[in-house]
């Protein structure tokens, strides 16, 4: 008994080594929107929620594109387990083509998106900002991709904290960025929510070169030089990548178009019940990131023991992610229920948001635990190489139920912004039972193994 009970403190210690730098590089994800909300908050609820319409137009693509690139979580730790580093080279490689295959369409899905947001119905002052706002964002698109490709590589080898190190970086940039290019300094023009479009875009370009470089330098330390053993575009592996990739890439399109669809809703309504969406919304992503950090953390520990053949050690794996997500959830619905008013007074003083946001922020802390589920149980059997359930069970739980649910407490029944977050959060309970359930069949058919 002392055996196994040692076997699980130590898989947890190693597991929050992994978790901790993952987690931190997506808060730095998401503190890109984060910073550039904050920064354009000072210009009013229409600057607020342009930006976060041009950001629901771009995500819903742009992470269409970095789901494709998920498969590498699977195909780089499992071949990592196996200790074959090669193997897990020649995938980086392939990863980078793909990015390079698939960036144009979506540039043009996303410019085609920016001259479409005004004959939408959204409010047209919001529109306007918000267009040209995507417009400037697309050209973010290819290092975006190539950073995830790279992160992927990077996570699959063990190489994380490199990846915190680079989003602090990224950060850093894109808050001097705005700083100077949303009013104007250094004799510079004051560009609005352009000038945050800019300094996102420069963030990005940065974090994409940075991955590269650091990927470099780790197989230069291992006596494989990146660009001296770069691996031709290969057919089948890139068919295997998309393989494995597509689901996945399904899952985060239906998840994200989700929560995007309900901020076109939001846009329908008034500038205050879009900025206060757009400032409850920004919480929960917050929170969000650390059980996704969890998730990629949890499908790398699981890839690695299932390229190890050792079924037991990915099982706890799974598990010690499991806990690890929903306890942190735990504690960020209970920051959301005790102090929603200082949350919402960060970004905007606007009485209106003050006294709509914290409901909110309360129907937030009600579905925590269960997206927490939901975002952990995906990652572990990514680990797996199972992508295809998360897939079904968020196209079920968002657009069969939730979203349709949503739309009629919204507009039917005049519930407004708060009915549309009901619907969404029965969507996640949905979710996250189906997954844990899945989670808990597999892993019993793996214990079964030893």
């Amino acid at each position: 008994m002392s055996q196994a009970h040692g076997k699980w403190r130590t898989e947890l210690a190693a597991m929050v080594t992994l978790a901790v730098p993952v987690v931190l590089s997506e808060l730095g994800w998401i503190a890109q929107g984060v910073v550039d909300n904050i920064m354009v908050g000072k210009l009013g609820p229409v600057a607020i929620g342009a930006v976060a319409l041009g950001n629901a137009a771009y995500y819903a693509p742009a992470l269409f594109g970095i789901g494709l690139l998920l498969g590498l979580d699977t195909l780089v730790a499992q071949a990592y387990g196996r200790q074959d580093h090669e193997d897990c080279h020649r995938w980086l490689a392939q990863g980078v083509y793909l990015a390079c295959i698939i960036t144009p369409p979506l540039m043009l899905i996303i410019a085609g998106l920016s001259y479409g947001i005004p004959r939408f119905g959204v409010i047209p002052e919001v529109a306007v900002l918000s267009g040209g706002y995507l417009r400037i964002l697309n050209w973010s698109t290819l290092p975006l991709l190539l950073y995830g490709g790279t992160r992927r590589y990077l996570q699959g080898v063990g190489e994380v904290r490199v990846i915190t190190a680079t989003y602090v970086l990224a950060n850093l940039l894109n808050w001097f960025g705005n700083w100077v290019l949303i009013d104007g300094r250094f004799g510079l023009p004051a560009l609005g929510v352009n000038g945050s479009a800019i300094s996102t875009c420069i963030a990005r370009v940065g974090m994409a070169v940075g991955l590269l470089w650091l990927a470099w330098r780790y197989e230069k330390q291992r006596g494989h030089p990146l660009f001296e053993h770069w691996a031709a575009p290969q057919l089948d592996r890139l068919r295997t990548l998309v393989r494995l990739g597509a689901p996945a890439a399904g899952q985060i399109v239906l998840e994200v178009g989700a929560w995007n669809l309900s901020t076109f809703a939001a846009g329908y309504l008034t500038p205050v019940a879009l900025a206060t969406h757009s400032i409850a919304l920004n919480y929960a992503s917050i929170s969000y990131m650390v059980p996704m950090g969890v998730s990629a953390a949890a499908a790398v520990s699981v890839g690695h023991a299932v390229g190890a053949g050792d079924p037991e050690r990915a099982c706890r794996a799974g598990w010690l992610a499991l806990g690890l997500g929903t306890s942190f959830m735990l504690l960020a619905a209970v920051v959301f229920l005790v102090a929603p008013v200082p949350l919402i007074a960060i970004y905007t003083r606007d009485p209106q948001v003050l006294a709509v946001g914290p409901s909110l922020l309360w129907i937030a802390a009600a579905f925590q635990i269960f997206d927490g589920i939901q975002t952990v149980c995906t990652g572990a059997l990514r680990g797996l190489g199972e992508t295809r359930i998360p897939m079904i069970a968020n196209l079920i739980g968002y657009w069969v139920l939730g979203l349709p649910l949503g739309l009629i407490l919204c507009f039917v029944l005049k519930w407004g912004i708060y009915g549309m977050w009901m619907g969404l959060t029965l969507a996640l309970i949905v979710i996250s039972v189906t997954l844990l359930l899945r989670w808990q069949k597999d892993s019993t058919q793996m214990a079964l193994q030893r």
